[in-house]
């Protein structure tokens, strides 16, 4: 019930802002105390079902923008190959450490990013094909970043929040598959009673996004995921480096 739980909140956050599932998700099993690598391969996993899922209502809807998909999604799934392999092969209490030591960061991220909502956009950024490959990366490394690394980017540089939200989703499905198939062949199967809550939850979550989009700012979430970031991942460096 508490990855149920957890599966469902992460994917009402990410519904609402196009990211925060891998990161929220990782964080919160990391808690529960599973390994960095077996964490990270297990929100991958079931990243598998939700953003498969997402992916197919953005085309459905036309909220794709093909081009985008395919200078990020090359890089991407490289990059998550690369975070993976590393993660899966390293120290777990070194790993364990990094890991978190991310997270904060990624926390301070999100909530600079939701200081800066209302800017003039800037003009389009023209490298997108290193910024799938850095996201991919730290999305497998770490066990989330890829949405609030590429969506925030691609927003803040100009391009319609509209497509950016569904090119990085329909992005995300093929990054996702390369990281959770490269754990696979490195630790083996997730555990299904860890999988199929997860799952479950996220896939219920899912036609709650819309509604929440509606009824919370935006910044108002952001605000909320960048601050519960922080304080789960100081907690955290506090005891790994106890």
């Amino acid at each position: 019930m508490l990855l149920f739980g957890i599966g469902f909140v992460a994917q009402l956050v990410d519904g609402a802002l196009g990211m925060a599932y891998g990161v929220l998700t990782n964080a919160a099993i990391l808690t529960l105390g599973l390994p960095p690598a077996q964490a990270s391969a297990l929100v991958h996993t079931a990243e598998i079902f939700t953003t498969g899922a997402s992916a197919a209502s953005h085309i459905y809807h036309r909220n794709v923008d093909w081009r985008i998909v395919a200078r990020l999604g090359v890089s991407g799934v490289l990059g998550a190959v690369l975070g993976a392999w590393i993660l899966s092969n390293i120290d777990i209490t070194t790993a364990r450490r990094l890991v978190y030591g991310y997270l904060l960061l990624m926390g301070f991220y999100i909530l600079w990013k939701s200081m800066r909502i209302a800017l003039e956009p800037r003009d389009p950024a023209g490298w997108m094909t290193p910024l799938g490959f850095l996201s991919g990366f730290l999305d497998a490394s770490g066990g989330g970043g890829w949405g609030p690394l590429t969506t925030s980017t691609l927003i803040g540089s100009g391009h319609a929040p509209r497509q950016s939200v569904g090119s990085v989703n329909t992005t995300e499905f093929f990054v996702t598959v390369a990281a959770a198939s490269t754990f696979f062949a490195e630790l083996g199967a997730s555990p299904l009673e860890h999988l199929v809550p997860l799952v479950l939850g996220g896939l219920l979550a899912a036609p709650f996004g819309g509604w929440a989009v509606k009824h919370v700012s935006a910044q108002a979430l952001m605000i909320a995921v960048g601050a519960l970031l922080v304080m789960l991942s100081i907690f955290q460096l506090l005891r790994a480096f106890r």
